[in-house]
């Protein structure tokens, strides 16, 4: 599948990337330095036009099939912090001096839904590939109805977001949901290959991460650009920002599976290594080890056995999160985390000064240091 990307669009340079090696110490005591400011605080300035997107996600025709509609809605509801459509909001007033005012534009409200309805149904369809009954704790939808049914609904969801998109009357918006939704796809596309591939190089997961989770972030803050006219120079800013943002958070995210519980992640801890997915924390754990070759051949070897043999795996598995939480992985990959939110802040200093502003630096720091 083609990215079809324009070159300033088609990856960050990776010149100061440390994913597995540099001195972190400087750059992390920069950032965590600023202590990190509540989700809701930093969400105040665009709480009305969030209010807007969530009534504007949640309508449907009622001519739609009812069991659709409720699980519609009700996926709608079990959503989660909206970071995604609070960066296209306070995105979409950086060209504004001073406080301004709530955001109240139709176009960027229909962006805002648009970009978080593309992330919840690629949510229900992961459920289905992963085979995944609960999310945050809660039941899915894929452990109520069968896969056929769960994909279809996944499929409306998909359809609701394209027209949400349509709706901002910006074809060069409409580009990039295109293009977005291409490179989510063909993310996601990666990662199935390379599940269970124990001797993939780290690079790989970038190239996942990059498509799956920081595709969107970059959407939203670039669409929002775009849409409230700001100069292309700017407009790249903002691409690069939700693109440091983003691959901060999916980071985070991994270091999560293996340092939160059940209770905290809805699902157990190691997870992702479960299922055959390697994160960051497991790459850097793997540098620590005097005899990596041999250490991957035995999680090779459990697996081939799973079908037989389904307890060793698991224990194998669990010994191995156990292992990754209690090293240096954890802090290596939060300081590769920290590296890629200074350089989302440096984006935002052409701006001028406002609380949209300042609520798109505070994310940074919200997301290395959440626990959820």
């Amino acid at each position: 599948m083609a990215v079809k990307q324009m070159s300033w669009r088609e990856r960050t340079p990776r010149d100061s990337l440390v994913s597995l090696n540099g001195n972190h110490s400087d750059r992390e005591a920069a950032i965590a330095a600023t202590p990190a400011a509540g989700i809701d605080a930093i969400l105040d300035p665009v709480r009305p036009a969030l209010a807007l997107v969530e009534a504007k996600m949640k309508s449907v025709d009622s001519s739609l099939f009812t069991p659709l509609a409720n699980a519609f809605v009700d996926l709608i509801g079990s959503g989660g912090k909206r970071l995604r459509p609070a960066v296209a909001l306070l995105a979409a007033h950086l060209g504004e001096p001073g406080n301004g005012k709530p955001v109240t534009n139709d176009h960027v409200i229909s962006l805002a839904a648009s970009v978080e309805m593309l992330h919840t149904s690629t949510l229900v369809h992961d459920d289905v590939i992963d085979g995944a009954l609960l999310r945050r704790g809660a039941p899915t939808l894929n452990a109520k109805w069968n896969r056929g049914a769960t994909v279809l609904a996944g499929d409306f969801m998909f359809a609701r977001a394209a027209y949400f998109a349509a709706e901002t009357d910006n074809p060069r918006v409409i580009r990039i949901f295109s293009d977005t939704l291409d490179v989510i796809v063909n993310g996601e596309l990666r990662q199935l290959w390379s599940r269970h591939h124990f001797q993939q190089d780290v690079a790989e997961y970038y190239e996942r991460i990059e498509a799956k989770t920081a595709s969107l972030f970059r959407a939203a803050a670039e669409s929002a650009g775009v849409l409230t006219g700001l100069s292309d120079h700017d407009v790249r800013h903002l691409w690069s920002y939700g693109h440091n943002l983003g691959i901060a958070f999916q980071i985070v995210d991994d270091m999560l599976d293996f340092t939160g519980n059940e209770t905290s992640l809805g699902k157990p801890a190691g997870s992702d290594l479960l299922q055959g997915t390697l994160t960051l924390p497991f790459f850097h754990y793997l540098r620590t080890m005097p005899k990596a070759e041999s250490f991957l051949g035995r999680l090779e070897t459990a697996y081939e056995q799973a079908d037989d043999d389904p307890q060793t795996w698991r224990w194998l598995v669990a010994q191995v999160a156990a292992d990754v939480k209690a090293s240096s992985a954890i802090d290596a990959a939060r300081a590769d985390a920290v590296s890629y939110l200074e350089r989302a802040k440096m984006e935002l200093a052409s701006f001028p000064h406002s609380v949209y502003r300042t609520s798109l630096l505070a994310l940074c720091d919200f997301v290395v240091q959440r626990t959820y």
